[in-house]
């Protein structure tokens, strides 16, 4: 855990940071041990001063040209973050809205499909489809995992000249492991379908590029990897795929007037707006776009490449530390699949609760001594990001390792 108390100097906002350094910007880490980015991050101190200063600002009202300044600022930098164009990015209110956004501006017909993984998706990510099935007698191709991860050879296969979109996440968020999207994003564009991604258990913690990814779409929320607050989001659509889509629901941000003022209404012949900001809907989400701007600046000073480095070593040796402790980790401690989530147990159906009685007590044991993780369909989850250390993963393992010889429940022993 920190041993000193943050000094006027950790809030400056251009600096460059080790992994290290920016642990010390997270007073969370003080009194726990928190193993639960997947589940929502922890607040840095530079976060919290610039939602203070936001809230100072609107106490006396507020200037509305500066909060948009703000937007685009927000926006600019997470394009930057993914590798796309600021006129790619619109904003949404969280992940299951931009997911709909997409859903609904396709011009979808009887006896076309979307091909997916339900095993392995977000809730979220399934009833926007059977939605559609209802409504327009969509066909959902929902094919089944294999060892925990996306069946990808069974979803190229099904993939055909109905599909019109494709959809998997970055990493799942059960188990945690990672997709491979290359053959899934070569398919879906040598059949002209968008390939749709959900960006919750990646971006903000992986390196993320769009054009590498060979995502038309992504979705992501703010609370996780982004190191930000809930209730807003980010709908990445590449600009050649966002002209040919047409949103369900318009506001004026979505309609190209130039520099006409917010609340102007053109001629009942209007245009969209280039690119993804047709998506945008009315005012913004100002409290969360200063907080995320200030923890997309702190991800910058550390570096991408370097915060996904961190995670993935510490996850590495968190994932093979359990495992030498004959505990049922799921997936390769290291790997193609490995990502900064590492799951222990086995996958079923529980939501707070463990399937097994076994794993429960473990969890049960880690809360006790103050170790934060959680519990997604039954097994136990620790995710990483930058203000883990190498004490955090070597505390879990002395954890876990005193309650294999408290219990004589290791899973190769019982």
């Amino acid at each position: 855990m920190n041993e000193r108390a943050l000094s006027p100097l950790d809030l400056d906002t251009h600096a460059a940071l080790t992994p290290a350094a920016a642990r010390l910007l997270f007073p969370g880490t003080l009194s726990q041990t928190y193993f639960d980015i997947a589940g929502r991050s922890l607040i840095a101190a530079p976060v919290r001063a610039a939602l203070d200063a936001h809230l100072d600002m609107r106490t006396t009202g507020g200037d509305k040209v500066a909060m948009f300044a703000l937007i685009e600022r927000t926006r600019a930098l997470y394009a930057e973050l993914i590798g796309a164009a600021a006129d790619e990015v619109a904003y949404t209110k969280n992940i299951s809205e931009g997911l709909n956004m997409i859903a609904t501006a396709i011009d979808w017909q009887p006896g076309e499909n979307v091909v997916l993984c339900a095993d392995l998706e977000h809730a979220n990510n399934v009833y926007v489809w059977l939605n559609l099935r209802q409504r327009f007698g969509v066909e959902v191709r929902a094919l089944p995992m294999r060892g925990g991860v996306y069946p990808v050879a069974e979803m190229v296969a099904a993939i055909d000249a109905r599909t019109r979109l494709v959809t998997a996440c970055t990493t799942s968020f059960a188990p945690g492991l990672r997709t491979e999207l290359a053959p899934l994003a070569a398919a879906s564009r040598a059949h002209g379908a968008l390939f749709l991604l959900d960006g919750a258990q990646s971006v903000g913690m992986q390196v993320t590029d769009v054009d590498a990814l060979g995502a038309d779409a992504l979705a992501v929320s703010t609370q996780k990897g982004l190191l930000s607050l809930y209730g807003m989001g980010f709908l990445y659509v590449r600009r050649a795929w966002a002209e040919r889509l047409a949103p369900m629901y318009l506001a004026r941000f979505g309609v190209d007037l130039g520099e006409k003022g917010e609340a102007a209404l053109g001629d009942f012949d209007f245009r969209l707006m280039p690119g993804a900001r047709r998506f945008d809907l009315g005012n913004y989400n100002f409290l969360c776009a200063a907080a995320t701007e200030a923890s997309m600046q702190l991800l910058n000073r550390v570096g991408m490449a370097t915060v996904e480095a961190h995670n993935i070593g510490l996850a590495e040796r968190l994932a093979q530390g359990l495992a030498e402790l004959g505990l049922p980790v799921i997936g390769a401690p290291t790997g193609p699949h490995r990502a900064q989530i590492v799951m222990v147990g086995a996958i079923g159906d529980g939501h707070d609760a463990a399937d097994d009685t076994r794993m429960q007590s473990l969890h049960d044991h880690f809360a006790a001594n103050k170790v934060k993780l959680s519990i997604r369909r039954g097994a136990l989850r620790f995710s990483i990001h930058v203000y883990n250390d190498r004490d955090d993963v070597d505390r879990v393992l002395a954890l876990a390792g005193d309650w294999v010889r408290t219990t004589g429940r290791a899973a190769t022993g019982v």
